[in-house]
């Protein structure tokens, strides 16, 4: 799929973001998502054979809205300035570690990992990575994956979690409240030929390292 057209009507949104002028170019919008929609929906099985967790999703239960919830905001504009979806186990309100691709002009890319676990879930991570410190490092480790992932992004404690050991070789990793890592997409990218060969490329890259969390994430929710 080629995303110039969906690139050059969210360059012209972030200009206009406004009720009129969206709703002056509803029907673009509308042409867009559905293109957006139809392309998740044949991304879908393609990393379910990559990672069988996911099942097999509709794009509707993966895609994001473009609409903002301006209630608690200052930044009271109406609308997002990208288009996103979640493929993960349940889709984009997910518990699970997924495949999040972001399409936004000169900000596109491609997330994976574990991001914002809820508590109990953290907590089990952490203590997986305290237990299996030389399993997650062979994964974030790989020339392969830093290549694709220049480290982890999400927030970080300032000192070791209550409860866990503060000379653990690992607590850096430990100290992280969020576990996602992000690969960019340059515009020109998104507007070659081969883009889907290369989102699923990064994706299965990033498959291992979803693994490790999904495996404690499911033993969690399964527990409760």
């Amino acid at each position: 799929m080629d995303f110039g057209n969906i690139l050059s009507f969210l360059e012209k949104l972030s200009e206009n973001n406004n009720r009129e002028w969206f709703n002056e170019h509803k029907a673009e919008y509308t042409q867009l998502k559905n293109e957006f929609e139809n392309f998740i929906q044949q991304l879908i099985p393609k990393v379910n054979e990559i990672d069988p967790s996911i099942g097999l999703l509709e794009a509707k239960d993966c895609v994001f809205r473009i609409y903002r919830d301006v209630r608690f905001s200052k930044n009271k504009a109406p609308y997002k300035n990208h288009f996103g979806a979640y493929i993960s186990n349940s889709g984009r309100k997910s518990k699970f570690a997924g495949y999040y691709l972001h399409i936004q002009p000169g900000e596109s890319f491609i997330a994976a990992g574990a991001y914002s676990p809820e508590p109990e879930i953290l907590k089990e991570i952490r203590f997986e990575i305290l237990d299996n410190l030389k399993s997650f490092k062979s994964i974030i480790d790989t020339n392969e994956f830093k290549k694709y992932f220049n480290g982890i992004i999400g927030e970080s404690l300032k000192t070791a979690p209550k409860g866990f050991p503060k000379d653990f070789e690992g607590l850096e990793l430990i100290k992280f409240k969020s576990f996602e890592v992000i690969h960019s997409l340059e515009n020109k990218a998104l507007q070659l030929p081969d883009n889907e060969e290369y989102i699923l490329k990064v994706m299965g890259i990033a498959q291992p390292y979803n693994n490790f969390f999904n495996k404690v994430i499911a033993h969690t929710i399964n527990e409760e």
